[in-house]
């Protein structure tokens, strides 16, 4: 049998601690000199990394770290961690939509509680706005069949309507599978850049926050 390969550790700039790169953003600066997150880890050129959750990119912005990776022509316009979360948005929304269109998006309360009993889960999202008690009873049961399923409340019924492309989305289970698992992979992703969601990362009851608050040289490739 090969061995089975490690995953790629790089170092953040902001904690100096190496990490998994699947936990951290690179960034790099564009021709314009304008820092920019290379989400998807191909665009040529020094790569700083950063712990990925709006915090550390805001550290980062705050002590001029970028320039120590990059460069001191650099500049960084205010508001990069917000660009950041808006483009981790973007990218978990249209998974969203292709899962719904690979039918591995379970929508409405009693379909996603009949998902949550008979079928495999790769997450369970509710709407930022969704009523309590319907919260309650899904996470409930999602509980007693689960013991690691991310929830995740992190985006308005408005965004999840547009997305799915059907009125009044509140409640949606992803099915365990490709097209499901990438589609929770974008989600944790914007749910762990933005901080305070109990789900992210395991099953939770409880009320989620969606905003965002918040030698060589570390972080640098």
């Amino acid at each position: 049998m090969p061995a089975r390969l490690e995953p790629p550790t790089r170092t953040c700039v902001v904690t100096r601690r190496a990490q998994s790169a699947d936990r951290l953003i690179r960034f790099v600066a564009a021709p314009d000199g304008e820092v920019v997150a290379d989400l998807g880890r191909k665009l040529p050129g020094r790569g700083v990394w950063v712990t990925a959750d709006a915090e550390h990119v805001r550290t980062a912005e705050r002590k001029r770290l970028f320039a120590r990776g990059l460069g001191p022509g650099v500049k960084v316009s205010p508001g990069l961690a917000e660009r950041v979360a808006a483009r981790l948005r973007e990218a978990a929304l249209s998974a969203l939509s292709l899962a719904r269109k690979a039918g591995a998006l379970v929508v409405g309360f009693t379909k996603v509680e009949a998902a949550i009993r008979h079928e495999r889960l790769a997450g369970l999202i509710h709407a930022s706005d969704a009523a309590g008690d319907g919260i309650a009873k899904l996470d409930r049961a999602a509980l007693a069949r689960f013991t690691d399923l991310p929830i995740v409340r992190i985006f308005p019924s408005r965004d999840l309507d547009l997305a799915i492309g059907r009125t009044n989305v509140i409640h949606a289970a992803l099915l365990a599978g490709p097209a499901g698992d990438n589609a929770m992979k974008k989600v944790r992703a914007l749910a762990d850049f933005l901080g305070g969601d109990k789900g992210a990362g395991g099953t939770g009851p409880g009320p989620a926050t969606s905003g965002i608050a918040s030698a060589e040289t570390p972080g640098t490739t």
